[in-house]
């Protein structure tokens, strides 16, 4: 590779802004391809608390494509099969990962963090791969209409990196895609959530998500701790701290009882984390020698927690596309259109499945406290009928259209 990181200028054929999921996942199927590649992750280390940790079918199958699942899978991190709900008195039965007909027929709950070391780690093997931490992208650089690069602050200073091709995966609020003047078209959502996580002490409950009126809250049991999401109506923030912490403390307590014991671990609201829900998604991905891909491209809700994996496959459909023509040289408009028709029909399924459980679950729970709450019809039926509980697993767990690693090693 041309790049030496004492310098004020590096060159490589892909610059990848953001250390996420897609970006580390790009960079690892660069690297493997034989293209060089080269990260830019803003932070010094990956460990940043109440990011998307579910690791879906579709992603370990992919890992397994890579011939990574066994050490994957020594990582430490919980399973879960079953999804079930509690509408007001009322247990539903949501998915059955058992029945999603993937290979891998569970869900894994993994801290971001360990999922990227481990892709970066993974990585060091391949001298095309270069992952550059404390690095921020400033701005892009631009020839006429095309970029043609990226400006990082680095501890070494100011760098331009000067690339073929500059992959934006930094996420929902991406610097890179207003830099490129990308159009972003808005969708509502109706609800933000509230993160933070309560100790166990032997408790044990299978409840995935409980819903009163005007309530909704996911417990994610984590071995030792509870990881809670608490959703609120858009907006209302400032109104659940202003009633004060032991309220909410208490909300959270009387909605998942299982939290009682420990609910005190919330001492105050540096322990709560606010995730401003958004979706969106760009009209047009790319423009010449700039691609934009996962949240960067298309942020999705929380809903089904399916965030993390559709950024990875639209690494792995990135590296498809485009690993062969980058290691030859520059790729056309026409090479990066390619991949954004491969990857917006199963986007675009996927926000508008969590806009109908928005507007048909989530809304009506999150609506002012009135009658009682009863599940939906669809519900009820899936309940009824363990069929239909692996079909919505497997439009969770595997997604619509999901990627298959076909991108070299070299």
């Amino acid at each position: 590779m041309n790049a030496d990181v004492s310098a004020k200028q590096l060159t490589t054929r892909c610059c990848i802004v953001g250390g996420g999921p897609a970006g580390m996942m790009l960079g690892y199927l660069l690297g493997r391809a034989g293209v060089d590649a080269i990260v830019l992750e803003k932070h010094g280390d990956f460990f940043r608390d109440f990011r998307g940790d579910t690791v879906h079918p579709s992603t370990l199958q992919m890992i397994d494509e890579l011939g990574l699942i066994d050490d994957f899978l020594k990582i430490r991190h919980d399973r879960i099969q079953k999804l079930d709900g509690l509408f007001g008195g009322t247990k539903i039965r949501i998915a059955d990962v058992s029945r999603s007909g993937a290979k891998y027929q569970f869900i894994a709950f993994m801290p971001q963090w360990d999922f990227l070391n481990f892709l970066r780690e993974k990585g060091q093997r391949y001298p095309h791969l270069k992952v550059m931490m404390n690095a921020e992208a400033k701005e892009l650089i631009w020839s006429g209409e095309q970029v043609v690069g990226v400006t990082a602050m680095t501890p070494q200073g100011p760098t331009e990196i000067r690339a073929d091709l500059v992959v934006a995966c930094d996420g929902r609020h991406s610097i890179v895609r207003p830099a490129a003047k990308l159009d972003v078209e808005e969708i509502a959502a109706p609800m933000d959530v509230l993160w933070f996580r309560v100790a166990k002490s032997g408790e044990t409950d299978n409840m995935f998500v409980r819903l009163e009126p005007g309530k909704m809250m996911v417990t994610i049991d984590r071995g030792d701790y509870w990881q809670c999401a608490f959703v609120i109506a858009k907006g209302q923030y400032d109104a659940i701290r202003t009633r004060g912490l032991e309220s909410f403390r208490s909300e959270a307590s009387r909605l998942a009882p299982v939290l009682s014991a420990h609910v005190g671990d919330v001492k105050s609201w540096d322990d709560v984390k606010l995730l401003t829900v958004a979706i969106n998604r760009l009209k047009r991905w790319h423009r010449a020698g700039l691609l934009c891909i996962g949240d960067a491209a298309h942020a999705m809700s929380p809903v089904g927690g399916v965030g993390v994996n559709i950024a990875v496959q639209d690494a792995v459909a990135t590296a498809n596309l485009l690993a062969g023509k980058l290691a030859k040289g520059p790729v056309s408009e026409d090479d990066l259109a390619a991949v954004q028709k491969r990857r917006e029909f199963p986007m675009r399924v996927t926000q508008g499945m969590q806009v109908v459980m928005q507007k048909n679950i989530i809304s009506p729970a999150l609506a002012p406290a009135g009658a009682a709450l009863k599940p939906p019809l669809i519900l009820r039926l899936v309940n009824a009928v363990p069929a239909l509980q692996g079909l919505t697993a497997r439009f969770l767990a595997v997604g619509v259209r999901p990627e298959h690693v076909r991108s070299p090693e070299v």
